[in-house]
C-alpha cells in the first residue's frame, strides 16, 4: 500500500499563511513533513533607504499579532548602531508593554488558538452543568464555578447550534475520535473560551496608557513616547500619571488572579486526558534550543544579571551544557535559502543578516509555469517555502516559550525553575516530558504566570522611581543625523512570547542601507538547509500517529504548540486570484 499524502493548506487559527504536508505510512504514523510559508511581504526591501528612526513603525507592521515587539526589537536595532542609551524609565515602560504582550498573547494561544484542538466544543452540549460546576470547584477558587452559570453557556452554545450556524466554532474535526475529554470538561473549556475573550481586552489597555493603541503601539528611537507627571489629573489626556499607574496595577492583579485561577488548572486538567502527548511533537530530533535573552533588569544592560529571560544555546538536549549566543557574530547566525523562494549569489552558502539579501525567486518546482496541479505536492528536491532557513552555528534550532523555560532551568535561574519543577510535580511528569508538543504549552502557561508577576513588580518600580523624582522618558542626545557615523549597524535582540526575534541594521549616510528581520516563525518554519536537516516544524511531525487521515488533527496539535505566526516569517503565490492548493489526502 502506497504512503498516504496529507496536505492541510491553509493551517488556521495562526497569523499568516502556513502550508504543511505529510508523508504517512500503513499504520498512519508520519513519517516525513514540510513548512511552507505561502506568503511574501518584503518588509526588509520597503524598509530601504528610510530614516532609521522611522524603522520601527514599519517594521511593526509586520504583524498584527505580535504587537510591539517588532517596534521594540527595531529601536533597539538603531541605538545599538547610533549608540544611544535610554533612560531607566524608558526601560521599565518597554518592558511593561511587552509583558503585557507575554500575557495576552499566551491566553489567546491557550484558548483561541490552540485550545479548539483538545476541546470538543460539540461534545459540550452533552455535559451535565452540575458535574461541571463541581470540577470547576475542584480544581481552583475561580468565581465562575456554579451550575446556573455552565448551564448559561451551555444554552448559548445550544443557540449557535441551533441557528445552523457556530461562528467562531465552525469548521473543526469535532468528534474526531483524537478527542479524549469528558463533556463536562468540554463545557469547562469553552466557558473559558469566552471568559478570555472578555479578559483580553482588558489587560491590552496598558499599551493604549502606555503606548497611545494597541495594536502597535508607539515607540521612539532613545525611549519611549510617554509624557509623565504623577501629578497631572488627566484633563490634558493620557499619560502617565498616580490615577494611571494604579489603573494599571489593577489589571496586573487581575491578570495573575485569572492565570492563576483560571489558564493554569484548566491546562493541567486538560493535560491527565492527554498523556500520550507528552512522548508526541518532541520536535528536532537532537532537541537544539535557542534563546537571545530578553526584559533587562537595567537600562543598557545586558549582562546575565541583568536579564530576566536568558540567553544561550543547548545542544543535543543536553541541559547541563549552555553555550552563549551572539547575534554580532558572523559565523553563528546565517541563513540559507537552497530551498527558499529567494536568490542569494552563493545558494548553497548562508548569510549572517547584517549581509542579508531578500531577493525574491518564486519558482514551483523544476519547469512549472505555477499552475493549481503543480502545487498539488511540493517537493523537497526543489525551493518549497518563501521561509528562510536560519542555522545557529549550523544547527536547525527550535525557539519560544519553552526553550526559554528549559534554557532558564538549565541555568537555574529561580523564579523558572520554581515555575517548572511546580508544573513537573502537578502533571508527574519528569523534566524530559516536556520535550513535547504538551511541554511546549505548558511552558507558554509558565512564562505567562511568570510575566504576570513581572508586570505588578515593574509597576511598582515605575512608580517608585517617579516619586523619587526621575520624569525621564527618552533621551534625544543623539537625534541629529549630522552627529552619526557615515556608516554603522546594530542589532536589536529581543524575545518576542513566540521566541527569539532580531532585527539586524546597517545605516548608511543617514539611511537604511539593509535591513533584515529574523524572527521566531523565520526559525520554527523554516524549510530543510543544505544539509538536509528538517526545522522544527518539520521534524516535530515525525512519528506522530494520526488517527484520521483526512482529519489530521494530530498535526494541528503539535504545529499549534508553536504558536506559528507566518506574517512576520515570510517576509501570493499568485497574482491571477486562482486557487492554489486544497486541504487533500491521496
Amino acid at each position: 500500500m502506497a504512503n498516504k499524502k496529507v496536505v492541510v493548506d491553509p493551517v488556521t487559527r495562526i497569523e499568516g499563511h502556513l502550508r504543511m504536508q505529510a508523508v504517512l505510512d500503513d499504520n498512519n504514523v508520519i513519517v516525513d513533513a514540510m513548512s511552507t510559508g505561502t506568503m511574501w511581504r518584503g518588509l526588509e526591501v520597503i524598509l530601504k533607504g528610510r530614516d532609521p528612526r522611522d524603522a520601527w513603525a514599519f517594521a511593526e507592521r509586520v504583524c498584527g499579532v505580535c504587537t510591539g515587539v517588532h517596534a521594540l526589537s527595531a529601536v533597539r536595532a538603531v541605538e545599538d548602531a547610533l549608540g544611544i542609551q535610554i533612560p531607566k524609565n524608558a526601560n521599565i515602560i518597554r518592558n511593561m508593554m511587552n509583558a503585557t504582550l507575554y500575557c495576552q498573547d499566551h491566553l489567546t494561544h491557550f484558548y483561541q488558538l490552540g485550545g479548539l484542538d483538545w476541546i470538543d466544543i460539540v461534545s459540550a452540549l452533552n455535559a451535565d452543568p452540575k458535574k461541571t460546576s463541581e470540577i470547576q470547584q475542584t480544581i481552583s477558587d475561580h468565581a465562575l464555578s456554579s451550575p446556573a452559570y455552565f448551564k448559561e453557556i451551555q444554552d448559548r452554545l445550544k443557540r449557535f447550534v441551533e441557528s445552523g450556524q457556530l461562528g467562531i466554532f465552525a469548521n473543526a474535526y469535532w468528534g474526531n475520535p483524537a478527542y479524549k475529554l469528558p463533556p463536562e470538561v468540554n463545557l469547562l473549556g469553552t466557558a473559558h473560551y469566552l471568559e478570555s475573550l472578555d479578559f483580553q481586552r482588558e489587560i491590552v489597555k496598558i499599551h493604549t496608557i502606555l503606548g497611545g493603541k494597541n495594536p502597535h503601539p508607539n515607540y521612539l528611537v532613545g525611549g519611549v513616547p510617554c509624557p509623565i507627571n504623577m501629578n497631572d489629573t488627566g484633563a490634558q489626556g493620557i499619560m502617565i500619571n498616580e490615577v494611571w499607574m494604579n489603573y494599571i496595577r489593577d489589571i496586573a492583579k487581575d491578570t495573575i488572579k485569572f492565570l492563576n485561577e483560571v489558564y493554569y488548572p484548566d491546562l493541567i486538567a486538560i493535560a491527565q486526558f492527554y498523556p500520550e502527548w507528552w512522548k508526541i511533537g518532541g520536535g528536532l530530533a537532537n532537541q537544539n534550543l535557542l534563546c537571545y535573552g530578553d526584559f533587562p533588569r537595567y537600562a543598557n544592560d545586558r549582562s546575565e544579571k541583568s536579564l530576566l529571560m536568558p540567553n544561550g544555546a543547548i545542544i543535543d538536549g543536553k541541559l547541563n551544557e549552555v553555550h552563549p549566543v551572539d547575534l554580532k557574530d558572523p559565523k553563528q547566525i546565517k541563513e540559507f535559502v537552497d530551498h527558499s523562494w529567494y536568490k542569494y549569489p552563493k545558494p548553497d552558502e548562508g548569510l549572517h543578516p547584517w549581509a542579508g539579501i531578500t531577493e525574491p525567486n518564486f519558482v514551483l518546482g523544476e519547469g512549472t509555469e505555477g499552475t493549481k496541479t503543480d502545487i498539488k505536492w511540493l517537493s523537497t528536491q526543489s525551493r518549497y517555502s518563501w521561509i528562510k532557513a536560519p542555522r545557529w552555528n549550523g544547527h536547525p534550532m527550535e525557539t519560544g516559550p519553552l526553550p526559554r523555560m528549559l534554557v532558564a532551568y538549565a541555568k537555574k535561574m529561580p523564579i523558572q525553575t520554581e515555575l517548572v519543577n511546580k508544573a513537573l510535580k502537578d502533571a508527574n511528569v519528569p523534566v524530559e516530558a516536556l520535550f513535547s508538543t504538551l511541554g511546549r504549552i505548558v511552558g507558554r502557561c509558565l512564562e505567562a504566570l511568570m510575566m504576570a508577576d513581572e508586570l505588578l513588580r515593574l509597576t511598582d518600580e515605575l512608580t517608585a522611581n517617579i516619586k523619587a523624582g526621575d520624569e525621564v522618558a527618552a533621551n534625544m542626545d543623539k537625534w541629529d543625523p549630522s552627529t552619526w557615523p557615515t556608516e554603522c549597524r546594530g542589532v536589536g535582540p529581543t524575545e518576542a512570547p513566540r521566541g527569539a526575534l532580531g532585527h539586524w541594521c546597517v545605516i548608511k549616510d543617514g539611511v537604511i542601507d539593509n535591513w533584515q528581520a529574523v524572527v521566531p516563525s523565520t526559525w520554527n518554519a523554516s524549510p530543510r538547509s543544505t544539509d538536509g536537516k528538517l526545522g522544527a516544524y518539520e521534524a516535530s511531525l515525525l512519528g506522530t500517529p494520526v488517527a484520521v487521515a483526512d482529519q489530521p488533527l494530530e498535526i494541528l496539535r503539535t504545529i499549534h504548540s508553536f504558536d506559528p505566526c507566518l506574517a512576520c516569517a515570510t517576509h501570493v503565490m499568485s497574482t491571477s486570484g486562482k486557487e492554489l492548493a486544497e486541504v487533500q489526502v491521496r
